[in-house]
C-alpha cells in the first residue's frame, strides 16, 4: 500500500534560516537551531490526516568545507527529535554532479522508494524555486511559504519560466492549511 507524504526544506521552512547579505543560510549548530512558533502544531495536524512527513534539505556547505557532515546530520537529529518527522533526506553536493540535490528530484524518488510513498498524492513545502521545481519534477503539488528570496536566483541558476506553486501560504501553518482545504475540496 502507498502513502500520502509531506516533504518539507529544512531551512526558511521548518527551521529559521538566519540571514546574510539577504540570502537565508542554514543553522552552524544545533544550539543556533530555531523553529518558528506553530510548525509543531502544523506537523502534527499533517500527522492526524495520515500523511508520513520526510524532511528533504540541500547542505552544500559540507562539499564546500564550511561546514561538516557530522554538525548537518545533528542538526538533523535535533529537527527530527522535536518534530514528527518520519525521515529526513540531505544532498551534501555541489554543483551538478549528482541527481539528489534540488531542483533534481532525486530526494523525493528515493524517499518514495523506501517509504512507499504514493507521489502523485504527495505534497511539498518550500521556500525557495529549487524546492517547487525539485516537486514539480518528481510529480508532487508544491506550496511555496512565500519569502523575499523565494524566487531569486541560487547557486542552481534562475527559476525556469513558467514555474508556479500549487499554493502559497506565509508561514507553515497556512501552507498546512492550503494541502488540508486541497484534501477537502470534493
Amino acid at each position: 500500500m502507498l502513502h500520502s507524504a509531506v516533504f518539507l526544506d529544512r531551512d526558511g521552512v521548518i527551521v529559521e534560516a538566519r540571514g546574510r547579505r539577504g540570502q537565508p543560510v542554514p543553522p552552524a549548530s544545533v544550539a543556533d537551531v530555531v523553529i518558528p512558533d506553530g510548525v509543531d502544531e502544523a506537523l502534527n495536524s499533517l500527522r492526524a490526516d495520515g500523511y508520513v512527513l520526510v524532511v528533504i534539505t540541500n547542505q552544500p556547505d559540507v562539499a564546500r568545507g564550511t561546514t561538516t557532515r557530522e554538525t548537518v546530520d545533528a542538526i538533523n537529529e535535533y529537527v527530527g527529535d522535536a518534530l514528527p518527522i518520519d525521515a529526513v533526506y540531505t544532498c551534501v553536493h555541489d554543483g551538478d554532479a549528482c541527481s539528489c540535490r534540488k531542483p533534481r528530484p532525486g530526494l523525493l524518488l528515493d524517499a518514495a522508494r523506501d517509504h512507499a510513498l504514493d507521489l502523485a498524492a504527495s505534497w511539498l513545502i518550500g521556500d525557495r524555486w529549487v524546492d517547487i521545481a525539485a516537486g514539480r519534477a518528481a510529480g508532487v503539488r508544491t506550496v511555496l511559504l512565500e519569502r523575499d528570496y523565494s524566487w531569486s536566483p541560487t547557486s542552481q541558476g534562475h527559476p525556469p519560466p513558467g514555474l508556479h506553486a500549487d499554493a502559497v501560504g506565509a508561514d507553515v501553518a497556512e501552507c498546512v492549511a492550503a494541502i488540508e482545504a486541497s484534501a477537502a475540496a470534493p
